[in-house]
């Protein structure tokens, strides 16, 4: 691919570092005593370069800045990679659910260890009443708080219950309110949160601060936007909604995230909002990039996925992009087929990082293929990719799509070479929708299980002492399934009756999900 500078740009452009930290020799001895002196890059050194690549000039992009001096981002760090939370959607900057699930033996069974209904929204909206629990993509998020921030909690007015405790469960719902349950019980540990409109998405929450990101997917008659609140007393202090982008559709379905400082937040107004952030739940927008492909602004359903100073997303034109975060411009672009809400997975192999990304059948029309790609992260190199025949199914009222809307899953364990993806098959198989697992050497298919529906969920991984590794997902069925992620066996299976389409979150042995209709559950891996 050859460099090239911008073209069609009426962007502000800020000067980044563009150091480059050296990758060790894996092939070369070392000396333990001289790694105690080893030096630490700093974060200029780990920055990654500020290149424009030739595939990005097919982009009409500009970059608002709010501030003349350069937002460059200040630490790499995942604040993120820490054992007593879950705070965003697939839990850190790679987004590769590493959640670090653990079992024992051969798990054979499912148990419901608690169970809690939401009330039933009935509001009416331009897509009709939303009901309640959770939808796509609907994560739970979960925190273990020291005794200091429950001392905090309670000072600062949240609204606790009785049952307020040290392990605590945070989900948006479709009824418009955010519930919060202890992680131990189920039972309410605060009063709800009004989020003010339907809540689709993972909210997120911040890595440093007491502040809790919302992004709403659907107007109940308010205005439509992403807002920030204080955790500490419930009180939203931002509402954000952009009139100037170039979409106008202002739904924030992605889970926002914190990278070197900043807030990072994809919207469905096609654009890439960096935020400023203070507590109290104040975020205010000191970046924007907008873009346009061949003239139309996509939206971003997809949450943004980030290595070091590079963030990427997908679009709902399949677009795949690379951003440099700290001066907001595009790096590269990958076209892929169609329409892609999944995130991307990052994972560094070898010292090299790769992506992992898929995409639907929307735009193709009623047949077509889920390409599933696996692209070199610092230039957009594709290594392989693997085209997956789907269809789409007109319900009558409504249309689904096939292929992939799952976040894939990177095996661990005694599945490191393979990555796992729940595809929606439709008419295109005999199987509506089927676990599919990939090969990350060469993208070729090992094995699939089918599911009697389509199925919308991230699968999860858990590990035993033995690192083999067991899948957790579930269908539009309401079937719960655990299998053994090395070949795909049914170790077990359970109908509850409603259609999961929200993502679990991963606690020890349990897994934390709800589901269309009313329902939130912890499920326990035994």
């Amino acid at each position: 691919m050859k460099l090239k500078t911008p073209l069609l740009m009426t962007a502000v452009v800020l000067m980044s570092c563009a150091g480059r930290h050296k990758q060790a020799d894996p092939s070369q001895p070392t000396d333990s005593v001289a790694a105690q002196d080893a030096h630490v890059p700093t974060t200029e050194e780990l920055m990654l370069p500020d290149t424009i690549y030739e595939s990005a000039s097919s982009l009409q992009y500009i970059v608002e800045n709010q501030d003349s001096a350069p937002l460059n981002l200040k630490y790499y760090d995942d604040l993120y990679d820490r054992p007593d939370r879950v705070m965003t959607f697939r839990r850190n900057l790679l987004r590769n659910a590493s959640f670090g699930g653990r079992v024992q033996g051969t798990p054979s069974q499912i148990e419901v260890a608690w169970s809690y209904d939401t009330p039933y929204g009935k509001s009416e909206t331009k897509f009709g009443q939303w009901g309640g629990g959770t939808g796509w993509t609907g994560q739970p998020l979960y925190a273990h708080w020291s005794e200091t921030e429950m001392d905090s909690l309670r000072k600062g007015g949240a609204p606790l219950t009785d049952d307020f405790g040290s392990e605590e469960i945070m989900v948006g719902s479709l009824c418009g309110e955010a519930f919060f349950l202890n992680f131990q019980t189920g039972h309410p540990s605060r009063k709800p949160l009004d989020l003010h409109n339907v809540v689709k998405g993972t909210m997120s929450m911040d890595p440093e601060l007491m502040n809790l990101y919302v992004g709403q997917g659907v107007s109940k008659g308010e205005p439509l936007g992403c807002q920030a609140f204080s955790l500490l007393n419930h009180q939203r202090g931002t509402f954000f909604s952009d009139h100037r982008a170039w979409r106008g559709w202002q739904a924030f379905d992605s889970s926002p995230i914190v990278a070197g400082g900043y807030l990072f937040w994809p919207g469905e107004n096609g654009s890439l909002f960096k935020f400023e952030r203070q507590s109290g739940g104040k975020i205010r927008c000191v970046s924007t990039l907008r873009y346009r492909v061949n003239g139309a602004a996509p939206g971003i359903e997809s949450s943004l996925c980030v290595y070091r100073n590079y963030g990427f997303f997908s679009d709902n034109h399949g677009n795949i992009i690379c951003v440099n975060l700290n001066t907001m411009h595009p790096v590269w672009h990958v076209k892929n087929l169609d329409d892609s809400d999944g995130t991307i997975v990052c994972r560094e192999e070898e010292g090299t990082p790769y992506l992992y990304t898929a995409c639907e059948v929307d735009k193709q029309g009623s047949d077509g293929y889920c390409r599933f790609l696996k692209l070199r992260a610092l230039d957009g190199e594709v290594v392989w990719e693997q085209q997956i025949a789907c269809c789409r199914v007109d319900l009558g009222t409504k249309v689904l799509d096939g292929g992939m809307y799952s976040t894939p899953l990177l095996g661990s364990g005694d599945c490191e070479g393979l990555i796992f993806a729940n595809i929606c098959r439709n008419k295109a198989h005999h199987d509506r929708g089927q676990l599919t697992a990939i090969s990350t050497d060469d993208g070729s298919i090992r094995y699939t299980v089918g599911y009697g529906n389509f199925c919308w969920q991230s699968p999860v991984g858990f590990l035993n002492e033995h690192d083999e590794m067991f899948i957790f997902t579930a269908d539009a069925n309401g079937v719960v399934w655990l299998l053994r992620a090395s070949n795909g066996e049914v170790l077990c299976k359970k109908s509850m009756g409603a259609n999961f389409e929200s993502s679990p979150c991963v606690v020890g042995n349990s897994a934390v999900v709800g589901c269309r209709g009313t329902k939130i559950y912890r499920f326990n891996i035994i």
